[in-house]
Parts: C-alpha cells; sequence; structure tokens
C-alpha cells in the first residue's frame, strides 16, 4: 500500500512538473493569453493552466486607436495574481502594454530615435502624450516651434515625438514636438537652400512684416527683405509697400550657408535711380522736391521716386539760426532746392533751402548803404555791444566804442533796454559774413572833427561837469570836447590842488596840454595855465632880482589882465 501511495505521489509531482515547468506564468509579468468569450464590455482571456481572466474592452482601446478584439485573438496581458477570491486571474491589458512600451522607450531614448504618441489631455504647463500605453508629458514650450493658441486640431492624432528625458522609476517621461518639427524644417532648409543662388529671382510670399523688414516664405524657408532693400526710395516701414499674404517676386541678394540665413531685395529687379546722377542734377541748378522726413538736423527731399536729398540745417534758412528744421518746413511740402553737392558714390546729395530765396544781407547793403540811418529794437546786450534788429529780419550790433564819443561803452550801455527803439548809422555790411556794423555815436557827429582849430597850449574856458576824488570833468566851451583834470593839474601851489575847491557849473581856464585828433585824446591843465601866466607876468612886469617881490609882480600882471578884460 505504502508502495502504490509512492508511485502515485511520484506521477502526481511528475504531472505537475510537466505541466508548470514548461509554462512562464508569474505574477507581476506579460504573459499571452486567448481570448475565448467577449461578454458585454469585458474579454474573458484564458492565459493556461485553465486560468482565466477578465479585461474591460475598453483597455483594448486608446487615445487615437481602435482596437476591436474577437474571440481566438492571442493578446499579451499583465498578469497581477494567478488567482483571487473567485479563483479567477487578475489580469490587465493597460499595464500589459506600460511595461512593453517602456522596454521599447528606453530603447529609442538610447538610441536617439523619434517615438509615435498621442496628444489626449491638457494639464498645467503642458499636454499629456499617450506613447502606446505609457503616458508622458510634452511641455507647451515643445509644442511647437511657435507659440500656438489653439492646440485642438493636434490632439488624438498619431505623430512622432522626441524623447527629452526618462526616469523609470518615478514613471516619469518627457517628450517633445518641436524638436521633431526642428529637425524636419533643418532638413527641408536645407535642401532647399541647396537649390537656390544668390542673383537668382524666385517668387515668395509676405509671411510676417516688422519694423525693419519683412520675412518673405520661398516655399518652406524664409528669407528676409530689409526695408532698405523694398524700393530705391526712402520707405519708413514695409507697410507702406507689403501686405501679409501678399504674392511678390524677389532677388536673393545673399544666401549663408551654415545659418540657412537668406537675404532678398525687390529694389534690385528696377534699374538703379543713381545711375548718371551727375548729369541728371548739375551743381546750382534749381529743383522742386518733396519732403518726406524731418530730423534733428535738417530735412531730407525726394527729387523723384528713390532719390533723396538732404538739406542740412543751417541751408534752411539766413536768418533763423538753431531752429528746429520742423519749424521751418512740413512733411510732404513741395520746396524748391538749390543743388549744393552731389555724391554718387555714397549716394549723397546736399540741398539748399534757402539759396532759393534772396539773401536779406545783399537786400539790406542795396537799401542801405554805408552812412546811411536806421532804426530798430535792441534785441540784446552782450558784453561788448548791442543787437538791433533791422528790416528783413537781420541784426546789426553796435559796438561798445560806437556807442558814445566822450563816455566809456561799459557805462553807456547800462543806459540801453531791450526793447528800446534806437537810431544808428550803417558803419559797414560784410555780405560774406552776414555782418552789418552800426554806430550810434555817428548820429552827433564827432566832437574832434568839429573842434575847429583848437590846439596845444591854447587857452580855453571850461566848464565844470562833475567833482570827483581825483580831479574835476570839464567840457571845452565851444566844442562838444570833454576832458578829466587831474588833482595835480588842479593848481600850481599842491595847497590849491583841491577838488572840493570847485563846483559844477563853474567857469575855469585852463591850458591845453595835449590835443591828438588821429589819438583822439585831449588834455587840459589849470597848473599849466597858471604857470605859464607867472612865466609871462615876470618877463613882462619885472624880475625878482630888479628888486621887485614875487608878488608885486603878478599882482601887476593880474591888474593888466583885469583892465584887459
Amino acid at each position: 500500500m505504502s508502495l502504490q501511495t509512492n508511485v502515485m505521489r511520484d506521477d502526481f509531482a511528475a504531472m505537475l512538473d510537466e505541466t508548470f515547468g514548461t509554462s512562464d506564468m508569474a505574477e507581476g509579468s506579460v504573459v499571452k493569453g486567448t481570448v475565448v468569450a467577449i461578454e458585454k464590455d469585458l474579454a474573458v482571456i484564458d492565459i493556461g493552466l485553465k486560468t482565466e481572466g477578465r479585461v474591460a474592452l475598453k483597455e483594448f482601446n486608446g487615445p487615437g486607436r481602435e482596437n476591436a478584439i474577437k474571440v481566438g485573438d492571442v493578446v499579451e496581458v499583465y498578469l497581477e495574481r494567478i488567482e483571487n477570491a473567485l479563483g479567477e486571474a487578475v489580469i490587465s491589458r493597460d499595464k500589459a502594454r506600460r511595461e512593453e512600451s517602456w522596454v521599447k522607450l528606453e530603447k529609442s531614448f538610447e538610441a536617439n530615435e523619434k517615438v509615435d504618441g498621442v496628444i489626449f489631455n491638457q494639464v498645467k504647463g503642458g499636454f499629456t502624450v499617450d506613447l502606446d500605453g505609457a503616458v508622458a508629458f510634452l511641455p507647451r514650450s515643445q509644442v511647437d516651434i511657435r507659440p500656438i493658441r489653439d492646440v485642438t486640431p493636434l490632439m488624438n492624432v498619431p505623430q512622432p515625438f522626441q524623447i527629452l528625458k526618462m526616469d523609470r522609476r518615478r514613471g516619469n517621461i518627457v517628450v517633445s514636438r518641436r524638436t521633431v518639427l526642428e529637425e524636419s524644417r533643418a532638413e527641408q532648409r536645407h535642401e532647399i537652400v541647396q537649390n537656390l543662388e544668390e542673383g537668382q529671382v524666385v517668387d515668395g510670399v509676405v509671411k510676417n512684416i516688422t519694423d525693419y523688414g519683412a520675412f518673405v516664405d520661398l516655399g518652406g524657408i524664409d528669407g528676409l527683405l530689409h526695408v532698405t532693400d523694398i524700393a530705391w526710395r526712402r520707405v519708413n516701414h514695409p507697410t507702406e509697400l507689403l501686405t501679409i499674404g501678399q504674392q511678390v517676386k524677389v532677388k536673393i541678394i545673399k544666401i549663408n550657408h551654415e545659418t540657412h540665413r537668406i537675404s532678398l531685395g525687390m529694389k534690385q529687379l528696377q534699374a538703379d535711380p543713381w545711375l548718371g546722377i551727375d548729369a541728371k542734377y548739375p551743381l546750382q541748378a534749381k529743383f522742386t522736391g518733396r519732403v518726406t522726413n524731418i530730423t534733428d538736423y535738417g530735412a531730407f527731399v525726394e527729387l523723384e521716386p528713390g532719390i533723396e536729398g538732404l538739406i542740412h540745417v543751417s541751408e534752411m534758412s539766413w536768418t533763423k539760426k538753431n531752429v528746429h528744421p520742423g519749424k521751418i518746413v512740413a512733411t510732404s511740402q513741395e520746396v524748391e532746392v538749390q543743388i549744393l553737392e552731389v555724391d554718387p558714390i555714397k549716394r549723397r546729395i546736399s540741398l539748399g533751402l534757402k539759396q532759393t530765396l534772396s539773401n536779406p544781407w545783399e537786400d539790406f547793403a542795396d537799401k542801405h548803404p554805408n552812412g546811411s540811418v536806421v532804426e530798430g529794437e535792441v534785441k540784446n546786450k552782450t558784453e561788448f555791444g548791442l543787437f538791433i534788429g533791422l528790416d528783413g529780419d537781420v541784426d546789426g550790433m553796435v559796438h561798445l566804442s560806437d556807442l558814445d564819443w566822450n563816455r566809456p561803452g561799459e557805462q553807456v550801455i547800462d543806459d540801453f533796454r531791450k526793447g528800446d527803439m534806437v537810431k544808428a548809422v550803417v558803419l559797414d555790411v560784410d555780405v560774406e559774413k552776414e555782418r552789418i556794423s552800426l554806430g550810434i555815436k555817428q548820429l552827433a557827429g564827432d566832437p574832434f572833427v568839429d573842434a575847429g582849430e583848437l590846439k596845444k597850449n591854447q587857452v580855453v574856458t571850461c566848464e565844470v561837469t562833475d567833482v570827483k576824488e581825483g580831479g574835476i570833468d570839464v567840457k571845452i566851451a565851444g566844442t562838444d570836447l570833454t576832458a578829466f583834470i587831474r588833482r595835480g593839474d588842479l593848481a600850481r601851489d599842491r595847497a590849491d590842488q583841491r577838488p572840493e575847491r570847485f563846483a559844477a557849473g563853474e567857469k575855469v581856464d585852463a591850458r591845453v596840454i595835449q590835443f591828438d585828433r588821429k589819438a583822439r585824446k585831449v588834455q587840459v591843465s589849470i597848473k599849466a595855465l597858471e604857470m605859464a601866466e607867472e612865466k609871462e607876468a615876470i618877463a613882462t612886469y619885472g624880475s625878482s632880482d630888479a628888486g621887485a617881490s614875487l608878488g608885486d609882480i603878478l599882482g601887476a600882471a593880474l591888474r593888466a589882465r583885469t583892465e584887459k578884460r
């Protein structure tokens, strides 16, 4: 009995070994099973050993795929437990696909290969992508080359992605759609660029417009059409001539094969208006143009499409200095200009606006020759003279030395105020330097010229005009000449050399000790007169050596002088 029992046990063990030994079924692994039945929304799958499990039909479907399974299909499932309380295996199609996908994805990640996936949901900061069972994160910045507002057309559509990062332990996968697009675009751009040549004329579509130009689609690659290459004339903004979506014909100016940057031009398809510019615009000739742009240093004038010249601020007005050009001309204004300089190499034309107008300095010189009297308003006072506003919006200057014949200009200028109307004599007009010299003192005549036969050593009568500490101011009778008698020249005797002895309005006799018409100097002295009279009296009325005292001699001379009067 025991022998028979042992034989039965060995046979049973052998049968078990035969059955389970040939099976690779183990919990936590992916196994193959056969669909034996479809019950409502469940699929019954036999995984062997008479063991069955149930899987929801929705697990066989997913974003971007519809898998209709039927009885008899062999599928892979993830075995979580061989038997549960109902005696069934706990299996999952999702986990099986996820395990299978991770293995494939890791190989693709190591080989830097692209993987297929489907964007199926939006989350914070991006989107979720189904990579055949494995869920990956797609950052919003990695969706496209350029930011896009609506991602709806991209969702639930199978498309390639590049794996940027994988962490199996945490179950994290980060993918990029942008990297795939950039690679594809780079290959496409490279192929297109190889078929393009500098100087080639191609058709394109305006794709985008910026302040500095427009991007033109050449059929898969963009080229930059700079604002300066749109037309020969000045273009302030590309929108003046271009619109998005517009069909344009452009010329390839330059190709950078390393960066795939292409520079385009439209004006190069037209004749260069600067050719033969010298003959077309000769010097000193006058033309009419339109003001296109105004800057701090001048205004640009379009003489013809593509040809502009600059009126420098210094050439805009004869009289308006340090004024912004915008106060003289306006944009779009038609103006007449004169050609001052043409430089075909630098493509520059210098224009003059004031040259087309009459020169106010020449007009003034014609109307007011030297010596004529003019009247104007005091515009400004400076340390060297007065500026007088004259006809023709020009100014004349009265130098300090031309304010008064007798008093220093530094004193006389204080008698004038800004806004005073004054008369002056035109002394000189320098048209080239734009200067007009005026004189105010010349209105009264030159006292040295009108002094008559006045000469040195002549005795003159003077009127005291002012008494000062150092002497007295006097005016020589019969003339407009003034002089200053210093303290030392007030008397022969030192005790009498006191200015306070005199009073304004008092008449005194003095002797002319200097009179120079060229140097315009006159000097008189009471002391010199007294000494001359003393010398004359001694010679006439006696000598001190003859016994007469000096008092007797001077007394006799004084009486004779009084009787003579």
